[in-house]
């Protein structure tokens, strides 16, 4: 079904989707040659555990997962602790997106297997990528011929994992794709004291992106603060 806008309006429950990221003065999340891709604070860093302790999943790209020694889990006790009182499991779901099954099998995050870690890729991604990587994570999932149907692998998440909240951590591509599909609830942006430059450095959005105005998404500012040198701001997607 096809809203005003264009956009294909949600038909049953959806997991609510979360956006954060951490980015330049200037919009961007990583340099051009993606040399430099961590550049929050201490206090963004505790900023993306409390959030991730208030969901079931935490979801990347394949990009994310393979320059960086990351496990996409909850942390600390301190953090695992909140989780239960907030009722959810100890331990988050992890999902990484990989459409052409590209993600390294040799990576960090496949080296803990302290909960389910979940691949999502498209037919693109052939055979043997597809059986190589079913040998590392819990389930590889194809969700599309050329690209990720976001819409339908969340109501997936919903129905069999109990997905009710899902953060997703970048990157750019993935967030315009998530766009697109008309799928995100909410935006938290931390906005840093750098600028990086660079045309081809990636940004909050990349990919095809909206071709009109009418296309857009619009977003409604929930809330804004300063801590350190930083900018913290929660913007709530308008349907």
């Amino acid at each position: 079904m096809k809203a005003k806008n264009g956009k294909t309006k949600t038909v049953g429950k959806l997991p609510f989707v979360l956006l954060n990221v951490a980015m330049t003065a200037d919009g961007k999340i990583a340099t051009a040659n993606r040399a430099v891709s961590s550049f929050g604070s201490l206090y963004d860093k505790d900023h993306l555990m409390e959030l991730r302790a208030t969901t079931d999943a935490v979801m990347s790209g394949a990009r994310t997962a393979d320059l960086n020694d990351i496990t996409l889990g909850p942390g600390s006790a301190k953090y695992r602790r909140a989780r239960l009182r907030h009722g959810l499991a100890e331990y988050n779901l992890r999902i990484i997106v990989s459409g052409l099954g590209t993600i390294n099998p040799r990576a960090e995050i496949f080296k803990h297997r302290f909960s389910p870690l979940i691949v999502l890729v498209t037919e693109r991604a052939g055979e043997r990528r597809i059986k190589m990587l079913r040998k590392v994570a819990d389930e590889v999932r194809v969700c599309g011929k050329n690209e990720i149907d976001f819409r339908g692998t969340l109501h997936w998440l919903r129905e069999k994992w109990k997905v009710k909240r899902l953060v997703c951590e970048g990157g750019g591509a993935i967030n315009d794709a998530l766009f697109r599909a008309n799928v995100v609830n909410e935006i938290h942006v931390t906005v840093t004291p750098h600028i990086f430059g660079g045309r081809l450095a990636p940004t909050l959005a990349d990919g095809a992106g909206a071709g009109s105005l009418s296309l857009a998404t619009n977003l409604k500012l929930k809330s804004a603060r300063w801590r350190g040198q930083e900018m913290f701001l929660v913007y709530r997607v308008s349907k």
